[in-house]
């Protein structure tokens, strides 16, 4: 499954407007064919390059099978990211160049988890349920 944005492409720059110095409104991103049987995305962007570890930024879960994600939309239930919020929460790296991946699962499911869950409660509810994923790096330094 490919995920793309028209706001940067695989491995550039996460332009400022999708940070925490910018309008911190999450980037558009477009998703490729989708698998037969799905019945709903989730969607998990994270920071492996924290201080201390894999920061979350981004969890949404119960998306319709779309073919993309309008810029700042949230089309579907909305999970705690690390900053402790259910929104989106762009890149905000203390120093040096961090990553950070936009993943995408195509789900045989919906999850019908409540809003606010965490990405441990997420990874739970979606095994053994994930048709297809597909991911897209950016970086952003300060």
């Amino acid at each position: 499954m490919e995920i793309s944005s028209p706001s940067f492409k695989e491995g550039e720059n996460i332009p400022t407007k999708h940070t925490c110095d910018g309008e911190n409104i999450s980037p558009a991103l477009e998703i490729g064919a989708l698998p037969e049987g799905v019945l709903s995305l989730a969607l998990i962007a994270d920071d492996p390059d924290a201080p201390a570890g894999t920061w979350t930024h981004w969890l949404m879960w119960d998306i319709p099978p779309l073919n993309g994600i309008p810029e700042g939309a949230a089309p579907g239930i909305l999970g705690r990211n690390d900053f402790n919020q259910t929104n989106y929460g762009g890149p905000c790296p203390p120093l040096g160049t961090h990553r950070y991946f936009f993943r995408m699962y195509a789900l045989n499911c919906t999850l019908n988890l409540p809003e606010g869950s965490t990405k441990d409660e997420l990874l739970e509810a979606m095994r053994n349920h994930v048709l297809a994923s597909g991911e897209l790096m950016g970086v952003y330094s300060r």
